[in-house]
């Protein structure tokens, strides 16, 4: 037996390979089973991947070529064996198909020699050369770190101060006396001060920095150079015919068959009548329902934080919710009594206040302020050039107005990198103060004034345009918003505006010591950003609702207007006004200091789209323009509506543009419960680009996504929310999360913390609000589908047309069909008497045939027969 060589003196071999073939010297081969056995060479027993080598005599290997000639394996190798100078061949096993196949015979005594004694390595030797050289000394080459180092040494560069103590003569060796006291009776504290008159002033400090590299993480796939295909064959064993008789009459199979059979009976039956499969953990909602705020409600969302306030939130339920603008983490709830709870007789005295709660994400036990409300408040809307105005809606139908400046920090404090002080005492006086005071309102609305029904919608007018008296869009010089609109059931819409209509009798100095001034705040007082509207705040002007086709007006609860971006310059702001315009956005507005300008001296802003979509309590979807028109006799008046359609069964309480496409709508969920909800297309008055079919569950509320354009949310009446993805089902909602709340879904508003992290607010009619974390592949859109969205609308806007001309055609055919009917009865001739007898013999005639036969067939009544 040869001696056994490392492994890689296997691939020593093919050093000689000829491109990417074998080596001359070598023959790669297969061999059977039979040829395997006969020779003694079974792969993985007689030779291994530790041990592949096997000399082979040449005279057997001549022998077997001649007993099986041309079915012998080794008989394409005839020639090289014949000419081969030794008695024995080396076969070696090619376990790793090196040269794709499992044996390969060496051709050449060299070769032989090559695979079975390769060369030894001289690493080694030339390693230890290395190794004892001593490297040579070189010479220093100053490039100038010795005057750093110079530099940065200390040296001492004053004079050194030289002191002598000395003692008089006389009183050396002099014998000394020690005695007790007590230090009490001649106490004396040497306190450390600032010395005024000594002080050293740091000019110059010495640091350091150290640049490290960026970390970065990468990776990097191994590729494989030879892929070789492989398989391998089983063959099955049968039963003879003859053992599956005998099994198939035997006892035990009949008795095994008989006590198995009610058992897989009933299986089926259950399976049939339920799906056993299903896993009721995850269908009860996990720890939601328990009250386990941290559990995972669903697969996808996690339920980040909630907050409620028993004190508060006792028998009511949320209105309205917002985030803040500016502030992480910070949430404002508008609560409401509930209608069965909300009284109803003036008699009744309430004595639990109306407020908005701001709860924040870093303290969820607690709310962090509270705004004092006239009334119950069921929309409001942070200003979008000031956060710190607030704008509400009451039940009663007025307007109010807070101003949060004072407490801005406290809410700030509250952020995720806010600190706040170390002392308890002053920490919990702080918070006691802001927490146990609401904020009062800064100006209401008259009341004769305001709106006669709750007002359910209020938006801030963008601040690139404001509106006249006639509702003719301006340009905005302030470029901040000052105008709000405002709608009710009481079949109007008003708009009003925040500054002061007439000049105030104050010099430019008293003005500009008010506005450097802020707000001075009591417990019970009320800043006086607002004081000039107090109690006597109009609207600018209001808009009714015609109904279209009869008497009547349609009662709004929801709108959504376009908001206008300047797409240029209008050509009347010079350079400075440009920079004392970009200035002032850094400050933040004073509203009492703002005046109405004249509408003269305004440009009109032709490119403003002044049309908005409305959405009523009797399920309409009304598309109308806000601009008045004047009569006749040159009074103004509102315009009728451009369009009205009717499609949703009940109230309509969400009407939402898509943050992507400024002409896309989202109608249909209301608290008060829908059956489906739909996608309008601004401009397309034949109805709704998208109907969504009726669901088993009532919708109450729907919001679009903030990152992803096919993707909305829909809340259910049973608490559920359903996930929707254009692009992946347009007839289904892609995923439904059940059991977010125990109670009907009343808001739900989306939240960008981070480009990481994206939340979802979402109230319950038991007053409490969940942050559920909305996981990546909901946040993170596509490189397309800003794109396919687009696309899919027109394709829906084009399917809308085609069918609404096939339905126009089909109207006009069907109209002509019916003239063409009435005009071939009309030249029909009129019969005659002659005629009716004529029609009433041949009939006589039919019944005489009739009875004829059933006679001859024996079908007729024996009483027929005797008649």
């Amino acid at each position: 037996m040869p001696p056994k060589t490392p492994k890689s003196a296997v691939s020593s071999a093919g050093s000689t390979r000829k491109g990417k073939g074998h080596p001359e010297d070598i023959f790669p081969m297969v061999l059977t089973s039979a040829t395997q056995e006969l020779f003694g060479c079974r792969a993985d027993e007689d030779v291994t991947g530790e041990n592949p080598y096997k000399l082979l005599k040449k005279d057997d290997i001549i022998q077997d070529i001649k007993t099986r000639a041309a079915v012998s394996d080794f008989s394409p190798v005839k020639q090289p064996v014949l000419d081969y100078p030794e008695d024995e061949i080396l076969l070696v096993f090619d376990r790793d198909f090196t040269y794709d196949q499992s044996f390969y015979l060496v051709l050449t005594p060299e070769a032989k020699d090559r695979i079975l004694r390769p060369p030894e390595p001289e690493t080694l030797e030339v390693f230890l050369n290395e190794v004892s050289k001593t490297p040579a000394t070189k010479q220093w080459i100053s490039l100038g770190s010795e005057q750093e180092i110079e530099e940065e040494s200390v040296k001492e560069t004053r004079q050194k101060l030289c002191y002598k103590f000395s003692r008089v003569r006389r009183k050396f060796g002099a014998p000394v006396c020690f005695s007790d006291r007590n230090a009490i009776d001649d106490y004396l504290e040497c306190a450390s001060y600032q010395d005024s008159r000594f002080s050293i002033k740091l000019m110059q400090r010495d640091c350091g920095i150290q640049s490290v590299p960026t970390l970065r993480s990468s990776s990097a796939q191994t590729q494989w150079r030879f892929p070789r295909n492989a398989s391998t064959q089983y063959t099955p064993r049968e039963l003879s015919e003859d053992e599956k008789e005998n099994i198939l009459q035997s006892e035990s199979l009949k008795n095994f068959c008989k006590a198995v059979t009610p058992r897989v009976m009933q299986a089926l039956q259950q399976e049939e009548i339920m799906n056993v499969f299903i896993d009721d953990w995850k269908a009860l909602g996990k720890g939601a329902e328990s009250g386990d705020w941290s559990g995972k409600v669903s697969e996808d969302l996690m339920l980040y934080q909630a907050f409620t306030v028993q004190k508060y939130t006792k028998d009511k339920t949320i209105s309205s919710i917002n985030w803040h603008p500016t502030i992480y983490g910070v949430i404002a709830v508008a609560l409401t009594e509930k209608k069965e709870e909300r009284p109803n007789g003036p008699t009744t005295l309430s004595v639990r206040p109306s407020l908005i709660l701001f709860y924040s994400l870093s303290d969820p036990a607690n709310p962090q302020l509270m705004l004092e409300c006239p009334d119950d408040i069921l929309a409001f809307e942070f200003c979008p050039s000031n956060p710190n105005i607030i704008v509400g809606g009451c039940v009663n139908g007025q307007v109010v107005l807070w101003d949060i400046s004072a407490h801005v920090t406290h809410l700030q404090g509250t952020q995720r990198s806010g600190k706040r002080s170390v002392n308890t005492d002053t920490f919990d006086l702080y918070d006691n103060k802001e927490n146990k005071t609401p904020v009062r309102y800064c100006a209401v609305s008259a009341i004769e004034s305001s709106h006669k029904a709750p007002i359910t919608d209020v938006q801030w007018l963008p601040q690139t345009f404001e509106v006249t008296r006639t509702g003719l869009p301006v340009e905005n010089k302030y470029n901040i918003s000052v105008q709000i609109v405002t709608c009710s059931p009481d079949c109007s819409l008003m708009f009003w505006d925040v500054r002061a209509s007439k000049l105030l009798s104050h010099s430019q100095s008293d003005r500009t010591k008010n506005v450097a001034q802020k707000p001075q705040m009591s417990p019970y007082g009320r800043p006086d950003t607002f004081k000039h509207l107090d109690r006597t705040w109009k609207p600018l002007f209001r808009v009714s609702l015609p109904k279209i086709s009869s008497s009547g007006e349609y009662a709004p609860l929801k709108f959504s207007l376009e908001h206008y971006t300047c797409n240029g310059d209008t050509g009347t702001h010079t350079a400075e006004d440009a920079h004392e315009h970009d200035k002032s956005l850094k400050v933040a507005p004073d509203y009492s200091q703002l005046r109405v300008p004249s509408a003269k001296t305004l440009t009109a802003l032709e490119d403003v789209n002044t049309k908005l979509y409305i959405g009523t309590e009797d399920g309409e979807i009304v598309y109308t323009d806000w601009k008045l028109e004047k009569d006749s006799s040159g009074r103004l008046h509102s315009a009728k509506p451009l369009h009205c359609c009717n499609i949703h069964n009940c109230v309509v309480y969400t009407v939402q543009r898509s943050p992507f496409f400024k002409d896309i709508i989202l109608t249909g969920p209301s608290p008060s419960g829908s059956w489906n909800f739909a996608i309008w297309k601004e401009g397309i008055m034949g109805g709704p680009i998208i109907l969504s079919p009726s669901s088993e569950q009532m919708y109450t509320v729907g919001c679009w996504s903030l990152s992803r354009p096919a993707v909305f949310f829909i809340g259910r009446e049973d608490g559920s929310v359903e996930v929707w993805n254009l692009l992946e089902k347009t007839g289904e909602p892609a995923h439904v999360h059940v059991h977010v709340t125990n109670a009907k879904i009343t808001c739900i508003i989306p939240w960008s913390g981070s480009s990481k992290q994206h939340f979802l607010a979402i109230s319950d009619d038991l007053g409490m609000v969940r942050v559920i974390e909305i996981p990546r592949t909901l946040c993170i859109p596509s490189k397309s589908e800003t794109l396919c969205m687009r696309k899919y609308f027109e394709l829906e806007e084009d399917r809308l047309v085609a069918f609404l001309k096939w339905k126009e055609t089909w109207a006009e055919q069907r109209k002509e069909a019916e003239e063409l009917t009435k005009k071939t009865d009309l030249d029909k001739p009129v019969k005659t008497t002659e005629n009716e007898e004529d029609d009433k013999k041949e009939y006589d005639e039919y019944l005489a045939l009739e009875e004829s036969i059933l006679k001859g067939m024996g079908l007729l009544p024996a009483s027929a027969q005797d008649i």
